[in-house]
């Protein structure tokens, strides 16, 4: 089979090659699918610069979750049979930049009849750390107001969605006109350019001084700074990550003083250390899709052999939504 394989760790353009490699066989507990849509996750980008916690032995494929079609089960895998359309992980290093990936039983999912192949195989990540980070660590609640930041990309346009599914007020910030527009589209009630303007004043008019209560923060570093600006009176900074490539050494004082929590987010624990909660949140996500609530934002469809651009531009932050690279294309 073609796969994405990189034998060195730097800049996706430099280190990733397409080449003939053999055929995955499962292992126990694992599928054989046959990719149909395999979205770029900031991870991925981590990934070929060395820099994510998971540093599968090179050579290894990256992409980390995908929507593919059973073609081989193994060895105690129940559920599951050829010709299924599933969603989830791809079991490193044999990821879903490639014609055929493998797949953890335990992580695969059935995909929702009711979203595409690349729609699908965007409801995974993003979808569950939004759904996990929003109601079971933050506790967003019918009313409150939501600011997300980095609005318009993958991580934020599904945190978008779910506040308003939940009954939020939705701020997005964004960088540029172009991401604002996409976030109007995702349904935020109010968009800040933060090329053009300050959102801190903003937040506060919007909400008459109260400020946000629960923050949505991929972008660490001066972003989340910014945030304790206008965060409410007990309001929720929700830690996603560090995309802005800073992390932020946070005055406890201040939370203290503002009366604030700081609450972190490491999604992929609850895959080991209590799974049904997975298994739960992917049956209400598929519910949200199937009603029309939710639908990953697809941007791109990338044929494989342009998927190295696009690591490289999901890298650069010059994207909008999901780029996903689509067999069908």
């Amino acid at each position: 089979m073609k796969a994405w394989q990189l034998s060195e760790n730097g800049e996706p353009q430099d280190v990733l090659r397409l080449d003939e490699v053999a055929d995955p066989r499962p292992g126990e507990g694992q599928l054989v699918v046959r990719v149909l849509a395999t979205p770029v996750n900031f991870p991925d980008v981590l990934l070929c610069r060395g820099q994510y916690q998971i540093k599968p032995p090179l050579p290894f494929t990256p992409g980390v979750e995908l929507c593919g079609e059973v073609v081989e089960v193994g060895e105690g895998v129940t559920g599951f049979a050829p010709g299924d359309r599933v969603l989830g992980s791809a079991a490193l290093p044999t990821g879903g930049f490639a014609e055929l990936a493998l797949m953890d039983a335990p992580r695969t999912f059935p995909a929702p009849e009711s979203l595409s192949d690349a729609e699908a195989a965007s409801l995974f990540i993003g979808y569950q750390t939004g759904h996990f980070g929003l109601h079971r660590r933050a506790g967003l609640r019918e009313g409150e107001t939501l600011l997300v930041h980095a609005a318009a990309g993958g991580v934020g346009s599904a945190a978008v969605q779910l506040g308003k599914a939940a009954g939020a007020k939705v701020i997005g910030v964004v960088g540029g006109p172009k991401k604002a527009e996409v976030a109007k589209e995702l349904g935020a009630d109010l968009v800040v350019d933060r090329q053009s303007e300050d959102f801190v004043p903003v937040v506060k008019e919007f909400t008459g001084g109260k400020g946000a209560d629960v923050v949505y923060d991929p972008v660490g570093g001066d972003t989340y700074t910014r945030s304790t600006k206008c965060i409410a009176f007990e309001g929720r900074i929700l830690i996603i990550g560090f995309a802005g490539g800073t992390i932020p050494t946070p005055g406890l004082n201040h939370a203290l003083i503002k009366n604030y929590s700081i609450v972190g987010l490491h999604w992929g624990l609850y895959n080991e250390r209590d799974p049904q909660l997975v298994v739960d949140a992917h049956r209400e996500l598929a519910r949200l899709a199937d009603e029309g609530l939710i639908r990953p934002l697809i941007s791109e469809r990338l044929p494989l052999g342009a998927v190295a651009d696009g690591v490289r531009r999901v890298g650069e932050g010059s994207t909008v939504g999901r780029v996903v690279y689509d067999r069908s294309v």
